[in-house]
């Protein structure tokens, strides 16, 4: 049977795919070693949805390794070799603030990580397709620099520019910006994956998500946009709204619609690929529209307050041009919108947590 390593496997989009490959008939390797309980505390820890998987999918096996370890990752590949189809990399350490306390654990967690990814792949397993999750941060802070407008509740492109009708294509470059120490080892990794694509011949590329979100996501205060969001909705916890007046906008794309378009690629890969890929057009919203959702799908006022000081280097606006993925792959398309994202948000948090939340608040939003 077809084998598919997937790593940071109790993480969001980690998990989503050990789900979906799983549940088309591949065996799943799952590769975590819960790191995001030491990027950010106890509530943002990945063990509760390792152990889902272990429960529901019966032909996923779990591997506690750490990817910085280049022995350990060298064992799993070598165990299972050439059944290797798919090695899907999720594992990351994904926020900007958290990086700068601890440049060297960012940079050997996302960039040396992958390195050793691909290198075990390409010893063990070098006809396998290799999918790395990237991020729209190795564009750093150049998105700022377009020509925005200020709207009653969000920033917007000025409808003038070639970008405003579909968002940012994969063109926009990567240089002379700043990118934060969690971008630029992001940028890293980026830049190896594709060239083990094209110098190598591997069947790789990087896909470059926007907020990348759902109900699997352990949310924290220094990432897991709106997941942390709903669960300070559903709980009454304080949220922190960090400057631009609340109207940053950011895409949002469901996990599964991600795990779907990684299927596609693994079904007709090519070398070298980079994708930009987030809910585009099709799923986007403000801080300040997200809150307002928020309250209306949790049924009460949030405990929100609001902070001039912004984070370094973070996009006023952000919209992923997903054209060149579509065109390549017609076959995928959304299944949620913005609204339905949310709400299958809540409905996890709500079953996760135990607390369902009375509704005749609602109107306070």
């Amino acid at each position: 049977m077809t084998v598919a390593i997937v790593t940071g496997s109790g993480g969001l989009v980690g998990a989503e795919c050990a789900r979906l490959f799983s549940e088309r008939g591949l065996d799943v390797v799952g590769i975590d070693n819960d790191m995001r309980k030491y990027f950010f505390g106890e509530g943002a820890s990945t063990h509760w949805q390792v152990e889902q998987l272990r429960a529901a999918q019966p032909n996923y096996t779990h591997v506690n390794a750490d990817i910085r370890s280049a022995e350990e990752i060298d064992a799993v590949f070598a165990r299972y070799g050439r059944d290797i189809g798919v090695v899907i990399h999720c594992a990351a350490q994904p926020s900007h603030d958290w990086a700068a306390r601890e440049p060297l654990t960012d940079f050997t967690v996302n960039a040396n990580g992958t390195l050793n990814l691909l290198e075990a792949t390409r010893r063990h397993a070098p006809d396998a397709v290799f999918i790395f999750v990237s991020t729209n941060k190795v564009y750093g802070d150049r998105p700022n620099y377009l020509p925005l407008v200020e709207l009653p509740t969000r920033m917007e492109l000025d409808p003038a520019h070639e970008w405003a009708a579909h968002g940012v294509p994969e063109q926009m470059s990567i240089d002379g910006t700043l990118h934060s120490i969690f971008g630029a080892s992001k940028v890293a990794a980026d830049v190896v994956v594709q060239e083990y694509g094209r110098y190598f011949g591997m069947r790789t590329a990087c896909f470059r998500g926007g907020c990348l979100t759902g109900p699997g996501h352990s949310g924290a205060q220094l990432h897991g946009f709106l997941a942390y969001l709903m669960k300070c909705a559903v709980t009454g916890s304080p949220y922190t709204v960090f400057g631009h007046g609340g109207k940053q906008v950011r895409d949002n794309i469901h996990s599964r619609d991600l795990a779907e378009a990684f299927w596609c690629f693994f079904r007709r890969p090519a070398s070298g690929e980079v994708f930009n890929i987030g809910g585009g057009r099709h799923a986007n919203c403000s801080m300040q529209e997200a809150i307002a959702m928020a309250e209306e799908i949790a049924g009460r006022p949030m405990n929100y307050t609001y902070s001039d000081e912004a984070r370094t280097g973070d996009h006023i606006w952000w919209i992923s041009d997903v054209r060149k993925f579509r065109n390549m792959y017609p076959e995928w398309n959304y299944r949620y919108g913005i609204r339905e994202v949310m709400e299958d948000i809540h409905a996890g948090l709500v079953e996760r947590l135990g607390e369902a939340r009375p509704r005749e608040v609602a109107a306070a939003g």
